[in-house]
Parts: structure tokens; sequence; C-alpha cells
């Protein structure tokens, strides 16, 4: 592993990020709840409430409690922007996000008092710690590629929670109108693109030579990839709104740059001076198959009357974003845990590879892929959706498992004494 460039003098104390980490799996958890007492039918419907509910447990609950969590720390450490009043901001903004969450599932039920108190909830929690994270970007002197990926990740994050607290409140109203679907149609494109995608592209430029030691990106791809997805994305939106019948080249764009990634990925980690192969790399290589076949059917979705976009998402989403969240999850975290306590002066420290029971991940990445196989083709055997549901909540369970395993660790760790006293080495006033 590499930590070259990392600022680590910066790094915000272990519960900032951790505590989206560890809630997310139990987001992910009633999401395959609510899943196995639904039906294949009602899924296929994107407009649904089941649907939405589902939707939004695990983009807003599990997806984005991941990259949350992960930017609160890689913005510091990875690109050296320094989040303002970071453990205020860590906390509270989880707090209202999950409150909001919560709200929200029960607000869908028709219930407009908890609507409101969620629009509050998620209105708050996100512009809180997006406001902060673009002021930490703003500070930051040397624009990387990583930087500029982050930046345009968080324009595009911040117009979606826009977006997505205005459907929620005309929610309120039983009547949708051809508008409000238009905006529902860029709230998730750009989500998953502009958002989820963009977001993976950018810290994969420094994530995969760091954990992989695989070779580093062509100056090409750190320097105009991003560009040009975004370009994409604009088109794509104006194409939507003005000339519908032009947007599968707005589409084609996209995917393009997208599939690129994904075959970049492939090769990167086929050429990494150690092909060390683990769960994780695993996830990267599963990722990059779903977005190249999820890519590919979101193109030419409209031919189909838009009846497989609901597959769209489960390649997209759950094989390509969510892959590689859970992915990232087994490095990040034990890597937290290391990092942390060697910067206290511990060290006698497990190694990362022994704080994650590799059976168990294993385990739990076999189980991830048959659910989403099983949720793919229960539009056509609907009793697969009940079977990969429960293979879901249980891929959910290890992972929360294994995410605790080396909180757990560092819990035991600092209540003994540490090898070094590095205060000796810390400045004074």
């Amino acid at each position: 592993m590499e930590l070259n460039g990392l600022s680590i003098d910066q790094a915000p104390p272990i519960s900032a990020p951790v505590r989206f980490f560890i809630t997310a799996p139990i987001f992910g958890l009633i999401a395959g709840i609510l899943i196995f007492f639904s039906d294949s039918a009602t899924l296929m419907s994107r407009f649904s409430i089941e649907s939405i509910v589902i939707t939004h447990t695990i983009t807003i609950g599990f997806l984005g409690f991941i990259m949350l969590g992960a930017l609160t720390q890689m913005l510091p450490v990875l690109v050296g922007a320094k989040m303002p009043k970071v453990v205020f901001v860590a906390k509270y903004s989880f707090i209202l996000i999950t409150l909001g969450l919560i709200f929200m599932i029960l607000g869908l039920l028709h219930n407009d008092i908890c609507t409101y108190l969620s629009i509050l909830g998620l209105a708050g929690g996100f512009l809180m710690m997006l406001g902060s994270m673009a002021i930490a970007l703003k500070g930051v002197n040397n624009f990387t590629p990583t930087v500029k990926a982050i930046s345009t990740s968080i324009f595009f994050a911040t117009t979606i929670v826009i977006m997505g607290i205005f459907l929620l409140y005309s929610y309120t109203d039983d009547n949708i109108s051809e508008y409000q679907i238009i905006i529902a149609n860029i709230h998730s494109v750009w989500a998953i693109f502009g958002f989820g995608g963009i977001l993976i592209i950018g810290v994969s430029f420094q994530v995969l030579p760091m954990f992989y030691v695989a070779p580093k990106f062509k100056s090409f791809c750190k320097k105009r990839v991003v560009w040009l997805i975004s370009t994409g994305l604009f088109l794509w939106l104006v194409f939507s709104l003005f000339k519908e019948d032009y947007t599968i080249f707005a589409k084609a764009w996209i995917a393009l740059f997208f599939w690129a990634f994904a075959t970049t990925v492939w090769l990167k980690l086929n050429r990494r001076r150690r092909p060390i192969s683990d769960v994780t790399v695993w996830y990267w290589r599963t990722a990059s198959i779903f977005l190249s076949l999820g890519a590919f059917l979101w193109i030419f979705d409209e031919y189909f009357k838009h009846e497989y976009i609901v597959m769209v998402a489960v390649l997209i989403g759950g094989g390509f974003i969510i892959s590689i969240m859970i992915g990232m999850l087994y490095k990040v975290v034990p890597f937290l845990v290391w990092f942390h306590l060697n910067g206290m002066g511990y060290m006698s420290i497990p190694t990362m590879n022994e704080m994650i029971n590799k059976n168990l991940s294993k385990a739990q990445f076999i189980l991830f892929v048959l659910s989403l196989i099983g949720f793919i083709f229960s539009f056509y055997i609907p009793i697969l959706l009940q079977i990969s549901a429960l293979a879901f909540c249980i891929s959910m369970i290890i992972l929360e498992y294994n995410i605790i395993s080396p909180i757990l660790i560092y819990k035991k760790i600092i209540k003994t004494k540490p090898d070094f006293d590095m205060s000796l080495f810390s400045q004074k006033d």
C-alpha cells in the first residue's frame, strides 16, 4: 500500500466517518426486508410507493451514508481539504439524515406530517454536510483531478438533493404531473452518473494506486473524463427537456466513458504490482461487469418504453455503485483503525488483512452478487424475489459484522497503553 501524498495530520476523529459506515448496512437490511414483503410486479414500476421507499432506503441510507462517511475522511486526508467543524457537522448531519430518512419512509405511506419532518431532516442534514465539504474544497491549493471530480460530484449531489426535496414535497399531493416525472428522471440519472459515478471515478484515481499498487491513470483520463461525462449529462438534460428523440446520443456519450472507465479498472487490476486477489478486487471486477451491462441496457431502454429501467437500476445502482462501496468499506474501515491507532503510538496492531474474516467476506460477496442476479430474473420468475431478498439481508448482516469487527479491535486496543508516547512529537501552543 502506498501512502504518499496523504495529509495525515488533518485526519478527523475516527467517530466522524465510522458512524456512517456502521449505520449503512442497517438500512441495507431494512431495504432487504421491504423487498422481501413486496412483489416483483409492483417493483417493476419505478413510480410505485414501494419502489420509491426501497430505492431511497438504499440510495440514502446505504450508499449516501457510505459516501458521506468516506468523504468526511478522504477530503482532509486524501486531498488536504479540512472540513470546518467536522465533528459537529458529521454528528448532527448524521442525526438529521437518519431521522429524515425514517420520517420519509413513514411519510410516503401517506402521513403528511412525517413527510414535512423528513424534508426538514434530509434538507438540513445533506446541505449541512455538502456545504461544509464545499467550503473545505474552496480552500484547496492543489486542484488535482481527484479534487475536481469530488467538487463536480458535490455539485451534482447538491442539485439532486434540491430536486429530491421538491419531489418529496410533491408527494403530499396525490396528483403527479408530467414535469414532476421529468424532474424525477433528472434526479435519478444525475444521482447515479453525476454524483455516484463521478465520485467513484475521481476517488479511484488515488485509491487504486494506493490500496492495490496499480498503475496510475493516464493524464487524459484524469484531466478529461469527468469533464466529458459532465458535458454528456448536461446534453442529456437539454435533450430530455426539448428534443427527447435525441437523448440516445447523450446516453451513448455518457455510457462510452463509463465503459472506458470499467475497462481501465479491469486492466489496471491485472497490472497491479502485487497481484494478490481478495474480495475487494472481486468487487471492483464485478462492478466493471455490471456497469458495462447496465450502461448498454440504459441506452436502449427508451425503445422498450422504459420496461427495463428497474433492471438498469439494479445493474448500475446495485452491481456497480453498491459493489464499489462495499469493496471500499473492506479497505477503508481496517485502514482507519490502523491509521488512527498508529497515530496514537500503538505499534502492536493487527494488519489490515487480519481485521476482517476473509471467509465471511467471501460469503458476503457471493450472497450479495447472487441476490443481484436474482433480483434481475425475479421480474420473470417472481418466486426469486423473496429468495434474493433473503440472500441480500444475510449479506447485509455479515457486512455489518465485518465492519464492527475492526471497530471492536480499535476499542480494545485503545484501553491499553501505547507503545510510544506520541505527545512528545506534538507541537505546543
